[in-house]
């Protein structure tokens, strides 16, 4: 990491050493271009660190309201239980990465995955049972349907036809 190489009128520095976490000063905070009066008055400024694959999903699964149980819940609205493969969740961490999103992202990318067949499952109500979300999944944005002993016709889930 270059030190002084973020914000308004940056200059190239010398190479700090990873190891050694960035303590940001006040001066840091106004040579990036907040005001003294307003750098005066944060009680802490603190550094932070990208967050890993494993934290993001952890972010997914481990709170009370993680984005899996609120997507789930939604889906058990409709009567479909809805299951995330650990392959799926690691490639939504991975996209959040990618992206340079962090934690706030993942929740777009869970939405882009799941609109689609969130929008037809209440015209197929009844006939869904599970809904699977695996790896291939998030690179294609079509879930897997597990339907209950009848099938519906074709047209009611073609996923083609869901444009806009």
């Amino acid at each position: 990491m270059m030190m002084g190489s973020m914000g308004f009128g940056a200059v190239s520095g010398e190479e700090l050493p990873e190891s050694r976490p960035m303590v940001p000063q006040p001066q840091d905070i106004t040579a990036y271009g907040l005001i003294p009066e307003l750098v005066g008055r944060l009680p802490v400024i603190v550094g932070l660190d990208a967050l890993d694959e494993k934290a993001l999903v952890a972010i997914l699964t481990q709170p009370r309201n993680a984005l899996c149980k609120q997507y789930a819940s939604l889906f058990r609205m409709e009567g479909v239980q809805l299951e995330f493969d650990r392959g799926a969740l690691k490639e939504i961490a991975r996209k959040a990465i990618a992206r340079k999103c962090g934690a706030r992202g993942l929740r777009a990318i869970m939405e882009e995955t799941l609109a689609d067949t969130m929008f037809i499952l209440p015209d197929i109500s009844g006939t869904v049972k599970e809904c699977f979300v695996n790896k291939k999944t998030i690179e294609s944005k079509r879930p897997v349907l597990r339907y209950q002993t009848r099938q519906p016709t074709a047209s009611t889930v073609n996923h083609d036809e869901l444009r806009y």
